[in-house]
């Protein structure tokens, strides 16, 4: 096989376009093409005209013709040998260890560690503090609409993780030499997601859809021997000689706590299960801060999204509601920049404890909503809240208190209107955009939810992405207040076994540890850390 980058085509092609690109490329007739697979599709619009961006994988029908060809095009970059995808467990046991691999939380990170250590024959077992995620749908939609937040099944805990109310974006920029991005997506399809996540290039799912994904992930979970106990805490681990060798359960259903031996657990936590991270700390394990970010949401209408990003050829069903990425560096030193984009989507509420405000985004697969939102947040580091490991939770925390008593105590957030935002004053109404945050958001100035210099950079890079977007700095666009669960505050820090520092058999993992942010991410280092448990467990079988 070979795999073609760079094959570019006007937005409308006729079928047969990419075919011919082929064939010119490669300088082949039609007969020598055997077939081909479009890996990813892509859209140019740094230029006037837009282009579609294709890359393929070729099959011809000669292998001597495909040597020649790989030989001729050594020196061109866009010509290469298409790369073994194809993913390979690292281990299959027949019988599944008498002390079973224990994961700690269902959302991307757990489910992909809890999947492949199922696939492997370990009958992993999963504790999760939320519900299933259908029960925690209706629970985070309480909230919502009537003000009432359940604190262990919200947006933040519960099956599928804080990634099941996002836009369900599934792309990232870390490395991925091996191409388990690709096994993630491949298991998404398989579990119900639509395939054409597999090829373009920036693929998302959405809340709903992913709802019944989760849901078919946890049975193929469950029909290979693994186990998903809902509604069930870890509130404490036992730690021996510096290794993990067993955890207290705590069942919310019936308030009872029970024993589990255990002496390899997967740290699939999630970046707001601070009562967990507390506890660790108490018990020692190597934990420290780490820098994160703070800000307020933004929502614009899509359709001037779209026309700043588009041009022409906005509203075009091939490409869908526009996004964007923006970053300034404020003269005070300070990055501001855009957070976790969520086109034709909503601001919603995703607070996980009581009397505190937190703004997040959402987006259904359909992308349909009449307003673009996205995090603007600047970047603190552990300089601006120093006092260990637990201070960045702190420092939410008052944030997140503050923003409920400028929402009115009563779960709805801050709002400020952009101009009035940039010119110092409060807003007192609405303008011409709506905010979709429930259950409501109270009008105010936004100057008192974060910290001077976090205000002083923001009010100079809203100017500043409206030269990079046109309407971006609007008198009437929205900012809501806060998110601050941008990432984790502290980082379980792990060695390259992928162990804890200085608890062996516990496995620092995903978002929460701050190994990943993001689905497609959190996904792959649950992979990863499932095959180190799995080689551990084997070697320990061996030995």
């Amino acid at each position: 096989m070979i795999r073609l980058a760079e094959l570019k085509l006007p937005l409308d092609h006729p079928e047969h376009a990419l075919p011919a690109l082929i064939h010119s490329t490669l300088k082949i007739s039609p007969e020598e093409l055997k077939g081909f697979s479009v890996y990813k599709r892509s859209y140019d619009a740094r230029k006037q005209k837009l282009l579609l961006v294709y890359i393929v994988d070729v099959e011809l029908h000669s292998a001597q013709l495909e040597a020649r060809l790989l030989a001729k095009f050594a020196t061109n970059s866009h010509i290469r040998p298409a790369p073994d995808m194809v993913y390979h467990l690292v281990a299959r046991v027949k019988e599944a260890p008498a002390i079973r691999p224990v994961v700690i939380g269902f959302g991307p990170c757990g489910i992909f560690a809890a999947m492949m250590l199922a696939q492997m024959g370990f009958k992993p077992i999963v504790i999760e503090r939320g519900k299933p995620v259908r029960e925690r749908t209706k629970d985070t939609w309480g909230l919502w609409r009537k003000r009432v937040l359940h604190t262990e099944s919200n947006v933040q805990f519960g099956e599928g993780g804080a990634g099941t109310f996002s836009d369900g974006k599934l792309w990232s920029q870390i490395k991925d030499p091996r191409f388990l991005g690709r096994k993630v997506m491949t298991e998404f399809v398989k579990a119900g997601a639509p395939e054409e996540i597999l090829l373009v290039s920036k693929p998302h799912i959405g809340t709903f859809r992913l709802v019944k994904v989760v849901e078919n992930m946890r049975e193929q979970i469950i029909a290979m021997g693994g186990e998903i106990r809902f509604q069930q805490r870890v509130s404490d681990f036992h730690i021996e000689n510096g290794h993990i060798r067993g955890l207290t359960i705590e069942n919310f259903q019936d308030g009872s706590h029970y024993e589990l031996r255990a002496d390899h657990v997967v740290l699939a936590l999630g970046h707001s299960s601070r009562d967990t991270f507390a506890r660790l700390h108490e018990r020692g394990v190597y934990m420290e801060a780490k820098p994160f970010s703070v800000g307020f949401r933004i929502e614009h209408p899509q359709g001037l999204i779209d026309r700043a990003r588009l041009g022409q050829h906005a509203g075009h069903p091939l490409l869908g509601a526009a996004d964007y990425k923006l970053v300034h560096h404020a003269a005070n030193g300070r990055s501001v920049y855009s957070f976790c984009m969520c086109p034709g989507g909503t601001v919603v509420a995703a607070t996980s404890e009581e009397n505190r405000v937190v703004t997040n985004g959402m987006s259904q697969y359909s992308r349909n909503e009449r307003n673009a939102n996205a995090g603007i947040v600047v970047g603190i580091s552990p300089a601006d809240y120093p006092g260990g490991p637990l201070a960045g939770i702190a420092f939410q925390r008052t944030l997140e208190s503050n923003a409920f008593v400028m929402g009115g105590s009563n779960y709805e957030a801050p709002g400020q209107l952009v101009g009035d935002f940039i010119a110092g004053k409060a807003s007192t109404e609405l303008g011409s955009v709506e905010p979709s945050y429930k259950p409501g958001v109270r009008m105010t100035d936004l100057a008192e939810a974060l910290p001077e210099y976090a205000i002083t950079a923001m009010r100079e890079a809203l100017p500043a992405f409206g030269k990079k977007i046109k309407g971006f700095d609007m008198h009437d666009a929205v900012l809501t207040g806060v998110e601050t669960r941008t990432s984790s505050p502290l980082r379980i820090t792990r060695g390259d076994d992928f162990q804890s520092l200085n608890v062996k058999g516990l496995y620092p993992a995903g978002e929460g540890a701050s190994y990943a942010g993001g689905i497609l991410s959190a996904g792959v280092d649950g992979i990863e850390v499932a095959e180190a448990v799995a080689r551990s467990l084997t070697a320990t079988t061996l030995t």
